[in-house]
């Protein structure tokens, strides 16, 4: 598998450390963009590149809140190996738990970086290519191009506000929607509907999601939201 031209994002405020990765990386062909902080690399289009590289003890935003602000509100799932000094075994889980394909810790050798960088490429890689246009919110898959689910592989077809209810609810999973929220938010301030309707969808949407529906949940008195 052709790895060359690649797009990797490096995210560090250690300026020379920035300067060796990009260099090394750039000889074994990849296309490496440089970000001092992750209020900077939030800045760039993360959607166009191939593997982030974050150091988790950055000023102001860390790197481990970075990665879970793109995750969680963003819905972005670049992969993503973490930079660090902290070895702890906590630091790890927390890393692994935000969606890490990888954690090295500093001081590493340049031959052992380039090798894991490759191999979370061609891991990663492989699930892409097989169909771009699927996202996975733990076991479950959203065809974003064909606007329909998929559960072990059985294709369910959804309506519009259906889709758009789920989508809201799975790229914000810790965030509670009100009926208000949602009806904004999926249909807008120009179309007059009632509470009720979202419930209907809601409803609609429990039903099409299986054994999954019962994480579709409702906080009574806040709204709802989804636990993956």
């Amino acid at each position: 598998m052709d790895l060359r031209g690649k797009r990797i994002l490096i995210v560090d405020d250690e300026e020379d450390l920035c300067e060796i990765l990009q260099y090394n990386l750039s000889n074994e062909g990849y296309k490496t963009d440089i970000a001092h902080s992750a209020e900077e690399a939030l800045k760039r289009p993360l959607d166009e590149y191939d593997l982030l590289m974050l150091d988790v003890m950055m000023g102001q935003m860390s790197g481990l809140k970075f990665a879970d602000k793109i995750r969680k509100e963003l819905g972005n799932n670049v992969p993503v190996i973490f930079l660090t000094a902290k070895d702890s075994e906590n630091d790890i889980l927390t890393g692994f738990s935000i969606g890490a394909d990888d954690y090295i810790t500093k001081p590493f050798s340049v031959n052992e970086l380039t090798a894991r960088v490759k191999a979370v490429l061609k891991r990663t890689n492989s699930s892409r290519s097989k169909n771009p246009t699927v996202t996975k919110y733990g076991d479950i898959e959203v065809d974003t191009a064909r606007k329909r689910l998929i559960i072990n592989d059985e294709k369910i077809e959804l309506t519009k506000k259906e889709y758009e209810i789920l989508k809201l609810l799975l790229e914000n999973p810790v965030k509670v929607f009100s009926r208000e929220d949602i009806l904004k938010r999926v249909w807008g301030g120009d179309v007059i509907v009632t509470d009720r309707t979202v419930d209907v969808n809601i409803t609609r949407l429990r039903t099409k999601l299986g054994k999954f529906g019962s994480n579709l949940k409702n906080k009574t008195g806040y709204g709802y939201f989804f636990e993956l």
